[in-house]
């Protein structure tokens, strides 16, 4: 109970596996301040986590299996505190400039998995959706912003204990190198259109969260959100857009968080995208729960959606 976020103990149940490669759910209560995970072995060694781990090993593995692929631009940004270096991918060749980053909170690891589905749909020359996105943006890729934060176990910061999504408005090389490489990546080749891949603790459903709240927000940040949650609503069974945060009063958002600071920046569609450590409750899977593998599907929708979004304002 001393947890950042106790109160999302509630009804959640844990995963467990016995070959950390499939993920399942067990029994699961909270009470009186204590998580008990009531569950009986088939076998000698079982793992638990709090989500499906995805490892820093398993990083530079995937990057290293997709980077055979001649649509793939690896570079690098610079380096983090600890000295691993800021992985920067791009992809297409269209005008317009889309950005993808994940894992700004280490501890997130759906997005993580979100971001294999993703990047593998991107790179698949079989895939009508895929070659819509390429031919219309150039997609730049921060697969993993808090490398550091993975590799040391942390839930929400970096090496320097900072929360790199309350950092955006004053970065620095010293304390937010990610993020400091990030802007000036950004602001080297403009944002047309900008997703930050998180994970939510409390709220069992996936959603978006848009930048309501910043001074410039008018009617057309207002009917891009609008379009692109709809169109991400009828492509996916795992989506809703009824429950989500609330939202701040106008002027109140707070410029520090990424998709703030990138729509007011850049006058852009910015969206958060946040999915459960619990699942999808519009579409429950008892067995697995949010799971690895529907990470990766919920990617394919989204990647749909981007790629037949019009920028046309009201």
């Amino acid at each position: 109970n001393k947890a950042s976020y106790a109160h999302a103990w509630q009804d959640y149940q844990a995963v467990a596996s016995y070959d950390r490669e499939t993920w399942f759910r067990v029994d699961t209560e909270y009470s009186n301040g204590v998580v008990t995970i009531n569950h009986t072995p088939a076998r000698q060694t079982l793992y638990f986590a709090y989500f499906a781990p995805y490892t820093t090993e398993r990083y530079y593995d995937f990057l290293a299996d997709i980077g055979a692929s001649p649509l793939l631009n690896r570079d690098s940004l610079g380096e983090t505190i600890d000295g691993q270096v800021i992985d920067y991918l791009k992809i297409g060749d269209g005008p317009k400039q889309y950005w993808v980053i994940a894992r700004q909170h280490p501890g997130e690891t759906m997005a993580s998995w979100w971001m294999e589905g993703f990047l593998k749909t991107l790179l698949d020359e079989t895939s009508a959706d895929a070659n819509r996105l390429r031919e219309k943006a150039t997609v730049h890729i921060i697969p993993c912003m808090n490398l550091d934060g993975a590799r040391r176990g942390h839930l929400r910061t970096n090496a320097a204990g900072i929360d790199l999504n309350r950092a955006w408005r004053n970065a620095s090389v010293d304390k937010s190198p990610e993020v400091y490489a990030t802007r000036a990546a950004m602001e080297a080749h403009g944002v047309d259109f900008f997703l930050d891949v998180h994970g939510d603790e409390a709220i069992a459903n996936n959603f978006l969260d848009s930048a309501e709240g910043i001074s410039t927000w008018n009617e057309a940040h207002a009917d891009r959100f609008d379009r692109f949650s709809k169109a991400l609503l009828q492509q996916s069974r795992d989506f809703q857009d009824r429950e989500g945060y609330p939202t701040p009063a106008p002027g109140k958002a707070n410029l520090d968080i990424a998709t703030n600071f990138v729509a007011d920046h850049w006058q852009c569609l910015a969206m958060t995208l946040e999915m459960p450590f619990k699942d999808a409750a519009v579409n429950p899977d008892p067995v697995y729960g949010w799971s690895p593998e529907r990470c990766r599907s919920f990617a394919k929708d989204c990647l749909a959606v981007m790629a037949s979004f019009e920028h046309h304002n009201p």
